[in-house]
């Protein structure tokens, strides 16, 4: 019996994994991988591994979750090393709680092996810390798929009047429903926003303005996904502490003067 290692790939930037998780893809046999994680470390692999792409896109499945399950049971019952690598964390919204639920159910040995979130890594070198002693004391991570019933109205109201920063995945194509709700139900309209495609990679882009005008913004911006929504008072240090677009902007001044 061979073993599974479900490994978070962190949000973009290959230098943001975890020195065990590169140990892990350097001794797969086999690495599953997701649309979002940098290719870039796909080559630590062995040359001999087997590198099976099973990401998914916005409406469109390359593949099934039932069949990446039955690809990492299968390989690892043959005695194989076993990498499903995935963006980010793989316990924030990367379905790892069920791929690790059938592993258990198969008597298959794993092991989880967490990564950086792009909830707190984008924010982060968006210059956003998502707390902050003087303004967040709390901080939700939610996704954007909407949901109509009453729990997600009842999720919402909990959202605008008890949390400090929510960090909101996947919701680029309900913006506009995910503000709506949060005034409805009692944040602010000014309270800053901000919304940051491709965080930590070099085509980063970040745009801010407040809640009830972040719409626009993204519009105007033309901001598509991957992109991470953060909302709340924190959102303006930004102005204050943003540094890897200030860094990107002196790297590229300094190419441009040696030429």
């Amino acid at each position: 019996m061979g073993k599974v290692y479900l490994v978070g790939a962190g949000p973009g930037d290959p230098e943001l994994i975890t020195i065990k998780g590169l140990m892990c893809i350097q001794k797969a046999d086999v690495i599953l991988y997701d649309r979002l994680i940098n290719e870039e470390l796909l080559t630590y692999a062995k040359k001999e591994a087997e590198l099976i792409f099973c990401g998914k896109l916005p409406g469109y499945h390359t593949m099934q979750q039932e069949t990446i399950n039955h690809f990492l049971v299968r390989h690892a019952k043959k005695g194989k090393i076993v990498v499903r690598l995935k963006g980010g964390d793989p316990f924030v919204f990367g379905r790892g709680g069920e791929e690790a639920e059938m592993l258990a159910k198969h008597g298959i040995d794993f092991e989880i092996v967490p990564g950086i979130t792009s909830g707190i890594a984008a924010a982060a070198y968006a210059g956003i810390p998502v707390t902050h002693r003087d303004f967040s004391s709390s901080v939700a991570f939610i996704t954007g798929h909407q949901r109509a019933d009453s729990q997600e109205e009842i999720k919402w109201e909990s959202l605008a009047k008890g949390i400090d920063t929510i960090a909101i995945y996947m919701g680029i194509s309900n913006l506009p429903y995910i503000r709506d709700r949060l005034i409805k139900y009692g944040k602010a309209p000014s309270t800053p926003a901000a919304v940051i495609q491709w965080g930590t990679l070099y085509e980063q882009k970040t745009v801010t303005a407040t809640l009830e005008t972040i719409v626009e913004a993204v519009q105007q911006k033309q901001i598509e996904n991957p992109s991470m929504i953060i909302i709340g008072e924190v959102v303006a240090l930004r102005e204050k502490i943003q540094w890897f677009e200030q860094l990107r902007f002196q790297a590229s001044s300094f190419a441009n003067e040696a030429f």
